[in-house]
């Protein structure tokens, strides 16, 4: 907590920032570094407010607080012997001393790495691996950690062989270095990402500063056009990026307070985000589809206390866009005066900083319906016809950002035309300047002409994109390309399983040709009750999808998710064939 918020409190005055300065003129971007970015930031009234886990606000710090803060914080940095350049991984809890880090880094020319703040699913073990794998990959010279995983995270260190690890608070009590700060350029990198992919190798996304302020400027007047009265909302993580620079970076370069919930607490109570939004009338959010799924079918009827009118960009991004998702949460929130209009379909990933494309933020969502057989045996998307009911919808996520191409490409490398389904290529002035020190790897996702391969699925329509799905993740059978995707959403439609609950995948069988395998969260303890759970999904995969499958029960909270809870169907499918997700032990199964 900042020193003024701490007077606040003593005072019992804590209140949130404001959501304009009237004295400080809006600047949507146009700065040349993140740190010019702040300084402006700084002369006005706005900032960031941190909520605590049952919606009381716990801290404010506005922009101002901020760079006072992180100039001290810089310098105190710089005494632990660190070099300009130096990486400096930090835990990134959703709270003004991971601000003060990030930030402190900028005006220090350290290089900051955002690491995750909350365990993953295999406990302790996973989470110490994986944050190693980080120290390693970005080669750290110091860590800073919160002190409530500070042991965790020091056991991490040792294995990457990082020996300067401190707490915020060992931090605060360093001097300050009486070095001249030397701030990065625009030439200079701003952070390492770690994608949402990421394991115990994983691969930091290098962005530079001209990158950011590309990205945050082409977001801020072009995809959500944002306004002096706007007010942002996220519980999104700050390792993530679609929480930083969707929601800390970027509405500080648009002068934009934004409130804050702990992701950990929107776990808890997802409809804590929504009572929130309603009393600061917040008019910009944004969560992959996951999370207005959870809050919608959480509501009930508390619908009716609140007020969500203000809000005019509820973003979709993390994942593909499910139509009828959205359309479930308009129903159920349409009490809180909700407007479905409200919804801004988008397109992005780490390797792009993060945005790439926004559907128009002023108009409704619009769904392409398409030819199933088609689009499977073609690879066409081409416009279903009246009355089949072989269809599939698409959410269209929009044209890309000014001065971004997007392409869809065949196999052979050739440019796609409208509604032929291929690999998304995009090139643009936000793409990352590559994975740091993986040369293969930057190699195979950037080309020559400058094009990133994103590795996702897709068609254009009237120049704008359409996500049918990641490549990786397709499953050849018989001849025949099958979305997982596919599979997944059928399976759900049976009751007790919701979204989230099932993973489809592909293994080799003895013949050469993949054998569908999916697995099912089960929750149910009756063995009939489970065998005619396995019936019902199996008869309804094969119903949908067109494709026999192994169907295979699992514990509760065994499918693998990523850091932006994405279903990760490698991670599913690696657990699977190593046995350490397997069958649950029911008398029918043994049978």
């Amino acid at each position: 907590m900042s020193f003024d918020t701490q007077k606040q409190e003593q005072a019992g005055i804590l209140s949130r920032t404001p959501r304009r300065s009237d004295a400080l003129p809006q600047q949507l971007g146009g700065f040349k570094t993140i740190a010019e970015g702040l300084d402006y930031a700084a002369r006005g009234v706005t900032g960031f407010n941190f909520y605590g886990g049952r919606g009381a606000l716990a801290d404010v710090l506005t922009y101002a607080d901020l760079r006072r803060r992180a100039l001290s914080t810089a310098r105190k940095l710089l005494s632990l012997g660190l070099k300009r350049g130096d990486r400096v991984a930090v835990v990134a809890e959703t709270g003004s001393e991971f601000m003060a880090v990030f930030f402190g880094c900028q005006y220090a020319g350290l290089v900051p790495c955002p690491v995750p703040y909350s365990m993953y699913i295999g406990g302790r073990d996973a989470y110490v691996q994986r944050v190693a794998g980080m120290f390693r990959a970005a080669d750290v010279s110091a860590v800073i950690t919160t002190e409530d995983v500070k042991e965790h995270i020091r056991e991490g260190a040792a294995l990457a062989g990082v020996s300067v690890v401190f707490s915020h608070a060992e931090l605060a009590a360093c001097p300050e270095s009486m070095t001249r700060l030397e701030g990065f350029g625009p030439d200079d990198v701003a952070y390492i990402q770690y994608s949402s992919g990421s394991t115990s190798s994983p691969k930091g996304v290098l962005i530079m500063q001209r990158s950011i302020m590309a990205n945050a400027e082409g977001m801020l007047r072009h995809g959500l056009k944002v306004r002096p009265e706007d007010r942002a909302f996220s519980w999104l993580p700050l390792y993530h990026d679609m929480g930083l620079v969707g929601f800390c970076l970027a509405p500080m370069m648009g002068q934009v307070t934004v409130d804050y919930l702990p992701t950990t607490a929107f776990a808890r109570r997802p409809t804590l985000w929504l009572r929130l939004m309603s009393e600061n009338r917040s008019t910009i959010s944004y969560s992959p589809t996951f999370g207005y799924e959870l809050a919608g079918r959480r509501i009930n009827g508390e619908a009716i206390t609140l007020d969500l009118s203000q809000w005019r960009a509820a973003g979709i991004g993390g994942d593909m866009v499910r139509a009828e998702v959205l359309q479930d949460f308009a129903r159920s929130l349409s009490l809180a005066g909700f407007n479905p209009r409200a919804f801004v379909p988008s397109y992005g990933m780490a390797e792009s900083t993060l945005a790439i494309s926004f559907s128009d933020v002023d108009a409704p969502i619009k769904i392409d319906t398409v030819d199933v057989a088609a689009l499977k045996t073609k690879q066409r998307a081409m416009p279903a016809k009246s009355g089949s009911d072989r269809v599939r919808g698409f959410v269209i996520c929009g044209a890309a950002l000014p001065e971004h191409v997007i392409e869809v490409r065949n196999e052979k490398g050739e440019a796609l035309g409208e509604r032929d389904v291929g690999r998304i290529f995009v090139k643009g002035p936000s793409i990352m300047a590559g994975y740091f020190k993986a040369e293969e790897a930057t190699a195979l996702a950037l080309g020559a002409d400058g094009f990133l391969d994103t590795g996702d699925m897709g068609y254009l329509l009237s120049g704008e994109i359409v996500i049918t799905g990641r490549a990786k993740d397709l499953i050849l059978h018989n001849g025949r390309n099958i979305w997982p995707q596919d599979i997944e959403w059928a399976a759900e439609t049976i009751a007790p399983l919701k979204s989230g609950d099932v993973a489809a995948f592909a293994v080799e069988g003895a013949d050469g040709d993949d054998e569908v395998v999916v697995l099912v969260e089960c929750k149910l303890s009756d063995p009939l009750q489970q065998e005619e759970l396995r019936k019902n999904v199996h008869m309804k995969v094969t119903q949908t999808a067109g494709v026999d499958c192994t169907i295979v029960l699992v514990p509760p909270r065994s499918l693998p998710f990523t850091s932006s809870g994405k279903l990760s169907r490698a991670g599913a499918r690696d657990r699977y064939l190593s046995g350490e997700v397997a069958e649950i032990a029911t008398d029918a199964a043994k049978g």
